[in-house]
């Protein structure tokens, strides 16, 4: 159950006499944020701002840190994640919460439901230049299906040999939105939008050799593209690029709710 769903049914409960204003009021008085010990103040208002929620950051944080967030999310949001969570981290955690699912290579930490399934239309295509692009391009997948979205995977079609590009043609015609990730010199989402209709994502990655400069080459290179339709988010930003497409699909799915009302 999202959290605008909660909300309605508790107002309905309240009208129908089944809570109490007192109860109701000691559910709702942290619905914009919440305190958590004195480190942190979780936003559970952000999925009704955003139609998603918060998510953490795992670097940085302690694993008792990310521990008492992810409870203190839990029962608020039908999902909790935290990314950039590396294995041994991810093994405290679990400790802590037996429940909690690891995405090794995405390196997601999460509370998920049993069976998580789309809830939007449309499918989110991600590419990947390269097998090491592959963590960014995962913490995008991952973050996209744990976000109510079918996804779609195409690993290693970089332009280097376009022709395993061209042979899964129908990857790309199926997708609504793809999200397109390249290191080196980051030419793949060029080629993709040169014979794509949807709006495309472009995510560099760090990897290349010296001059690649940490990504930031392939970063000039998605910026400075000649192919129209392409939107570029920072380097490594899988989870970045995620909720761009993820976005892009809401509100193509608001739209055709409320119909031509113009």
């Amino acid at each position: 159950m999202t959290q605008p769903e909660a909300l309605r049914q508790l107002l309905e409960a309240i009208a129908q006499g089944q809570v109490s204003p007192n109860s109701a009021f000691d559910k709702l008085k942290y619905l914009e944020f919440e305190p958590v010990e004195d480190f942190a103040k979780v936003d559970h208002h952000r999925s009704l701002r955003t139609g998603f929620p918060e998510v953490i950051w795992g670097p940085g944080k302690t694993v008792e840190q990310i521990v008492s967030i992810m409870k203190a999310m839990r029962d608020r949001t039908p999902i909790v994640m935290a990314t950039r969570i590396e294995p041994e981290i991810a093994q405290q955690i679990r400790i802590a919460l037996p429940e909690a699912m690891y995405y090794d290579t995405a390196r997601i930490c999460a509370l998920v439901p049993i069976n998580v399934q789309p809830r939007y239309a449309g499918t989110i295509g991600i590419l990947t230049a390269g097998t090491a692009d592959l963590p960014v391009a995962e913490e995008a997948a991952v973050t996209a299906e744990l976000s109510g979205f079918h996804v779609v995977r195409l690993w290693d079609v970089g332009v280097a040999g376009i022709h395993r590009l061209l042979r899964h043609r129908a990857v790309v015609d199926q997708a609504d939105v793809l999200v397109v990730v390249a290191g080196m010199e980051g030419a793949l989402p060029s080629v993709v939008a040169g014979f794509s209709d949807c709006p495309i994502v472009a995510v560099p990655t760090s990897v290349g050799y010296g001059a690649n400069f940490g990504g930031i080459s392939a970063l000039l290179t998605m910026l400075n593209s000649c192919a129209t339709g392409i939107g570029v988010v920072n380097i490594d930003n899988g989870f970045g690029a995620a909720m761009l497409a993820g976005q892009i699909l809401r509100t193509a799915n608001r739209i055709c709710e409320r119909g031509d009302r113009a």
